[in-house]
């Protein structure tokens, strides 16, 4: 398992910056502190720069994160050319979903990892809520909500692009 080298104070920020407009995240670093800390990591990095929403699903998420859409065109993205939606940054970091140490649910606008079937899986791919999904609840990690941009979310659809993340305190 991974552990990050960023310590979260518990106010940063995250701008996300898309074809679509801009999306403004508090993180919640108190309370997840391993999957805001590899975040961090990976947006001061440039990680996510030109990665593309590879999938949506219509009232439940817009999922993205995954580097293997970063050469891709939106176009190969919508046609689902490619392995996409199974990248991520070579490691994997330990679920955070326990209610007594991380209260936040998926409320509309929460910003979640997403994982495979192991529940330490999670690494770099991140969702937006469209709707309440309270299923999720309990096994995937919520590590951030929407400030500001719920609209933009809202607009992501496949082959969307994220020009770039930016973490502010």
């Amino acid at each position: 398992m991974y552990i990050p080298s960023y310590k979260p104070h518990g106010r940063e920020k995250a701008v996300f910056n898309t074809d679509k407009g801009t999306i403004v995240v508090e993180l919640f670093g108190n309370e997840a502190p391993l999957h805001v800390g590899n975040f961090v990591e990976l947006a001061q990095k440039g990680f996510y720069n030109g990665t593309k929403i590879h999938r949506y699903e219509p009232g439940f998420v817009a999922q993205g994160g995954d580097p293997l859409t970063k050469d891709a065109s939106p176009a190969d993205v919508i046609s689902g050319k490619g392995p996409f939606g199974t990248g991520g940054p070579g490691h994997s970091i330990q679920g955070e979903f326990d209610p007594e140490k991380n209260p936040h649910v998926h409320q509309k606008g929460a910003l979640g990892m997403a994982r495979s079937m192991d529940p330490n899986s999670a690494g770099s791919q991140f969702y937006f809520t469209l709707e309440p999904a309270h299923f999720l609840d309990g096994n995937y990690t919520v590590f951030g909500q929407i400030l500001e941009g719920l609209n933009v979310a809202d607009d992501l659809r496949v082959g969307d692009t994220i020009t770039s993340i930016e973490i502010t305190d």
